[in-house]
Parts: C-alpha cells; sequence; structure tokens
C-alpha cells in the first residue's frame, strides 16, 4: 500500500447527528481565528508528588462495574508532581466550574450519534472526511475524565468506543482507521494514525478504573489488545520512536525513519508499561525525551520549539526539511506540534519526570519574553529560530502553553493570563475547543493517571 497524505492534522471538526449530516463550521484552510452531581471542591493547593507508577506487574486492579464513576471530575484526589502550579487567581471550585461550563458547551456542539445504534463520533463535516481517528481519541479522553459531571459520559464513551470497533485499521486490527466518509465507511486507506490510537489505548486504561471491566466492556481488556497493537504497529522495530502510523515501513525508508512530534506522549507510554508489565515502553519513552532535548537543543536552541516532523529519529534527530508528508512546514512549529508543550508537560506534572521540566522551561523562557506575557501574541506557527509563520494568533497554540507553565512557580502570571485566555474562548471549531478542553483539564487539576486512581 503506498501511504496517503496524512493531510493536516488540524482538521477543524464538529460532531454530526447521523451519517451524511454535518453542523458547526468548516476547516478554514487558513485557520484563522473567525444541574451537576458532583462538587465543586474546597480550595487547595497542588498536593506532594504522588506515586504515579504503583502497578508495574501489569496487574488488574480495575475497579468494579457500573455507571458512577469511581474517579468524579473535580474530585482531586490525584495530586500533581510538587512544585507543580494551578493557575492561582481563581479557586479551585471556580477552575472547576470553568471547566465544566466549556465542557457544556464542547459536547453541545460536538458530540452528537449517528453511524449505527448507539455509536458516537466525532466528525469533520467535510464529504470526503466526516472523521478521524484523531478526534475519536480526543473524545474518548474528554469524556472519560468528565464522567461525575456529565451523567451521560459512559453511555457515550461506550459508544466511541463501538464506533472504534466498528473501524479497524486493515493492516493492525486493534488500530483504528484514521478516516471515515460521509458513508461511514473507512476512506483515503484503512491504516492508522499514531496519535488516535496511544489516545484511544489510554482512554481504555482510565475507563477501566472509572468505571470498572466487569460490565459490558472488559476495558482492561480492550486496552491491553490495543496497546499490543500499537507496539506492534505504530513503534520502529528498535523500539526508539512511534511511527507515523502502521502504513509506515521499512520499505518506504524515508517515512519510516521519521516521526511526528505530537504523538509524542511520554506520560502515556508510561502508563501502557505499568499495564502490560513490558518495560520496552519506558525504553521507548526514555528515547522520546532524548530525541525532544536533541533536537531542541541542536535546532532551536533559543526558543525550545520543537518541529512537526523529525527525521532520523535513532541515528541523528532533526527537523524535516521541506516536504515530508503534509507541506512546507513540516519542519517547523506548526499545526502540529502545537500541542507537544502540553503533551510533553505532562510527564512532568503526573510523572515528577525532570526532563519533562526541562523542555518546557526551554518553551516558557522563549513564549513569555516573545509575547511579552500577553497570550494574545502567540501566532499559529513559528520557525524554529522564533519567525512567525503568519499574524495571527490561534487558542490551539495558547492552551498547550498554559499547561507547560505549570511545571514551575516562576510561570505563575503566564499561566493565569492563558487561563482567562482560553476558559472564555468558544471559539466554534473542533481543533481548537477539544484542545483547550483537554489543556484545562490538566491546567485545573484534574488530569491522572490510571495507576494512581485507586478503587473507593
Amino acid at each position: 500500500m503506498v501511504p496517503i497524505e496524512r493531510g493536516l492534522r488540524a482538521l477543524a471538526l464538529v460532531v454530526v447527528a447521523g451519517c451524511g449530516s454535518s453542523a458547526g463550521q468548516g476547516f478554514d484552510a487558513a485557520h484563522q481565528p473567525g444541574s451537576d452531581a458532583s462538587s465543586p471542591g474546597a480550595d487547595s493547593p497542588v498536593g506532594p508528588t504522588i506515586d504515579a507508577r504503583p502497578n508495574p506487574d501489569g496487574a488488574n486492579n480495575g475497579c468494579t462495574g457500573g455507571s458512577d464513576a469511581n474517579q468524579p471530575f473535580g474530585n482531586h484526589a490525584h495530586a500533581y508532581t510538587s512544585g507543580s502550579i494551578l493557575p492561582d487567581h481563581l479557586s479551585q471550585g471556580e477552575l472547576d466550574d470553568q471547566t465544566r461550563a466549556f465542557y457544556d458547551y464542547w459536547k453541545s456542539h460536538y458530540l452528537k450519534s449517528g453511524c449505527g445504534s448507539g455509536r458516537y463520533y466525532v466528525a469533520s463535516g467535510q464529504s470526503d472526511r466526516q472523521t478521524v481517528s484523531e478526534a475519536h481519541g480526543y473524545g474518548m479522553l474528554i469524556t472519560v475524565f468528565m464522567a461525575g459531571h456529565d451523567p451521560d459520559a459512559k453511555q457515550i464513551f461506550d459508544g466511541l468506543y463501538a464506533y472504534y470497533k466498528d473501524h479497524p485499521s486493515d493492516i493492525t486490527p486493534t488500530l483504528m482507521a484514521w478516516s471515515q466518509d460521509s458513508s461511514c465507511a473507512n476512506n483515503d486507506g484503512a491504516n492508522s494514525a499514531t496519535d488516535g490510537d496511544l489516545d484511544i489505548a489510554y482512554s481504555l486504561l482510565l475507563a477501566d478504573k472509572q468505571w470498572g471491566s466487569s460490565g459490558t466492556i472488559d476495558y482492561a481488556k480492550a486496552a491491553q489488545a490495543i496497546i499490543g497493537g500499537v507496539h506492534s504497529g505504530d513503534v520502529d522495530a528498535s523500539q526508539t520512536y512511534t511511527l507515523l502510523g502502521d502504513w509506515a515501513t521499512p520499505q518506504d525508508a524515508k517515512l519510516y525513519d521519521a516521526t511526528r512530534s505530537s504523538d509524542f506522549m511520554p506520560s502515556h507510554l508510561i502508563s501502557f508499561a505499568a499495564a502490560t508489565g513490558d518495560q520496552s515502553w519506558k525504553q521507548v519513552a526514555d528515547d522520546t525525551y532524548g530525541i525532544v532535548d536533541t533536537v531542541q537543543t541542536g535546532y532551536a536552541a533559543s526558543t525550545g520549539l520543537i518541529p512537526d516532523f523529525i527525521v532520523s529519529p535513532r541515528a541523528n534527530p532533526k527537523p524535516a526539511s521541506g516536504t515530508l508528508l503534509e507541506g512546507a512546514n513540516d519542519g517547523k512549529y506548526s499545526w502540529n506540534a502545537c500541542r507537544d508543550p502540553w503533551r510533553i508537560a505532562l510527564g512532568y506534572l503526573v510523572d515528577g519526570d525532570a526532563r519533562a521540566k526541562t523542555i518546557a522551561q526551554r518553551l516558557n523562557g522563549w513564549i513569555k519574553s516573545e509575547t511579552g506575557g500577553d497570550p494574545n501574541n502567540v501566532k499559529a506557527g513559528y520557525a524554529l529560530n522564533g519567525g512567525a509563520l503568519v499574524d495571527y494568533s490561534d487558542r490551539s497554540y495558547i492552551a498547550p502553553f498554559g499547561v507547560a507553565a505549570m511545571v514551575d512557580a516562576s510561570n505563575q502570571q503566564w499561566l493565569n493570563s492563558v487561563w482567562d485566555n482560553v476558559s472564555g474562548a468558544r471559539d466554534g471549531s473542533y481543533y481548537d475547543d477539544s484542545i483547550t478542553m483537554l489543556s484545562m483539564i490538566a491546567m485545573s487539576g484534574n488530569w491522572w493517571v490510571p495507576e494512581a486512581a485507586p478503587c473507593p
């Protein structure tokens, strides 16, 4: 199979009701900005370091089944690494309430049923690409984190899972085919994209702790299956880096010897190691941090920016030159890499990994200076030397910097400003709003890892 171009990962997506229908805004080629069951909780500082990896042997200690959330949103039972910060100009209850409000908006705009009985999916509204696995992973993560606030979270999550099962990759059947058309059929090659696979797998580990695995869906078993698929289909043979998808093979050396920085989710990989007992996941996480460090220090020393695509990741990591897969900005900080500050910083917030803090602080030091501390001055793309690619801003670039800011108290005012910038936004595009939603879950202190989620 000749792999297709992945297209812009920054699709502006909307969720639609039923096959062939669409709602909301489609993708702008320039992407220019055009009663609650849980308690808000008492004010409290970020707590001490947690033991985020207590299950090294991969034993299944999931919670009992049921629709009630065992880890309800806003419970704050899972403290971040000591020294991490939250926005401090609002109470914990206010942070939680604003996150709940954003979720209610996000759900009303982007979560509808379709493509079969009980199915849910997240769609582009485009006739040729109604949904992508990246969107599906976001939907599953958001839904499992917001359980306890949304009484329908389990029903929605199970419907998203059913849709994922309906659309397997032809290459690695436990992974998700990356794109479906308006007839809900796989298109553009029924193969996988790594970011969606990673998020779906992680969401299933969370679901096991949220609702238990003794019900209709054995979430723990399902997680093991897709983690195995990721291992065989989305990781290179040397267990060094994540591939672009299961379609990238050694026969196409140029694309096999390349990786996408927005697939760098080291905290996910540590959870995979804990869930399976396979310590090779820790090696991939270690190598991921090494790849980022090499690129930051060697090619973006003054900014810390990370390119969308990196070539020769095992032997000599460096930014892609020209067009590798998606366009002329493949070697720059663009629509893929804009998510990196959020993804990488989680490695410090929930794992306490100092490498993640170092990477985030390189980014923080530059972006605060570049913008004068005003998030509205963040541009939607940069060359690695800091030169802006465009003259407009976009919240899919702004929100992840808020998560990166949480790693150190020196970023407090910047974090507060980012929170205020994104929490009240209602941009009306899937990509912006989903990245903002996930970043707010983290910034409000509500991100957690499955290994640190004991049953009640």
